[in-house]
């Protein structure tokens, strides 16, 4: 770990008193339970906070990782260097207007579509198949069951270096691709404003039920993982060809491609990136020895090697 200068620490400090961190594991932090420490770790509570502390790291040349719910991120032993920023306290979720759901960044899957029951408000109900927090989803244009967040994306708001303020976008300016987004560079998401239909509370929560049983039937929802590592390939399914491949509950340490799907790598207690990372490059390999297919990971890896 490299110490962050003591006078820009100092300055972090006095802009989250008591919020700042230094050398904290982030295997505590993501859904994996795996990687090494961060140079800091701060906590921002406000959208006004998460300006300041951006604009201050840009002017003081420090690289920001920002950290919502710690899933599709796989951090390397060694750790990383940089500032990361948790957006645990941006999870405010509010109706928007009519037809209108908005959710900060920090809110979880879980918030959204419970909120959107309770309200009476329909469209969301596939969210309960994505795990994390709002803002993954609009950086990975996350989807399941034949759906992704462009599909009910009415605009989002993102911090822009470019402007080193808050800006609003709406969807018909932004780019989607399977499990991405284009972003302006350095962008942060802070918020994003979805559209709903109106509908009858249980039967919304009838629709999310058989979803959230159909999830935890065909994937490993009470291990440690990241989610999906792979991206399906064109007219196939990463998890097929892994399992076709005979790596269904292959083991590397403590990481084990997952019996139930073979999308996913648990984390069987005590697992280390390194673990993961073999895991993946032995998949990888495999498919494309045995498959002819590239696979291509959905996992964001970051970070140094021990």
């Amino acid at each position: 770990m490299l110490p962050i200068d003591p006078r820009i620490r100092a300055e972090l400090e006095q802009l989250l008193p008591g919020r700042v961190a230094s050398g904290e594991p982030l295997a505590d932090w993501t859904s994996l339970r795996v990687g090494g420490p961060a140079d800091a770790m701060l906590r921002v509570e406000t959208r006004d906070e998460l300006v300041r502390v951006l604009e201050l790291c840009r002017a003081r040349g420090l690289p920001v990782a920002i950290l919502g719910g710690g899933f599709n991120s796989l951090v390397r032993d060694g750790g990383l260097r940089a500032v990361v920023v948790r957006l645990a306290g941006l999870r405010e979720v509010a109706q928007a207007g009519a037809g209108r759901v908005r959710a900060e960044a920090g809110a979880s899957h879980s918030q959204l579509t419970r909120f959107c029951a309770d309200q009476g408000q329909s469209g969301l109900e596939f969210g309960v198949g994505i795990p994390g927090t709002i803002g993954g989803w609009i950086a990975m244009n996350a989807g399941v069951h034949g759906r992704e967040v462009k599909d009910v994306l009415d605009s989002v708001e993102l911090y822009d270096p470019a402007a080193g303020a808050l800006v609003a976008r709406a969807r018909d300016e932004l780019r989607f691709h399977y499990r991405r987004t284009e972003l302006p560079p350095g962008a942060v998401v802070v918020s994003a404003t979805f559209r709903t239909e109106p509908a009858l509370p249980a039967e919304i929560r009838e629709r999310q039920k058989a979803l959230l049983a159909q999830r935890r039937a065909t994937q490993p929802v009470d291990q440690p993982s990241c989610g999906s590592v792979f991206k399906n390939p064109p007219g196939d399914y990463a998890g097929r060809l892994i399992e076709a491949a005979g790596l269904k509950a292959a083991r590397a340490g403590n990481a084990m491609i997952s019996d139930l799907h073979a999308n996913f790598i648990v984390n069987l207690g005590g697992a280390r990136a390194a673990d993961v990372l073999a895991l993946i490059e032995r998949a990888r390999g495999e498919v494309q020895r045995q498959f002819g297919v590239a696979l291509e990971t959905e996992v964001r890896t970051l970070g140094d090697e021990p």
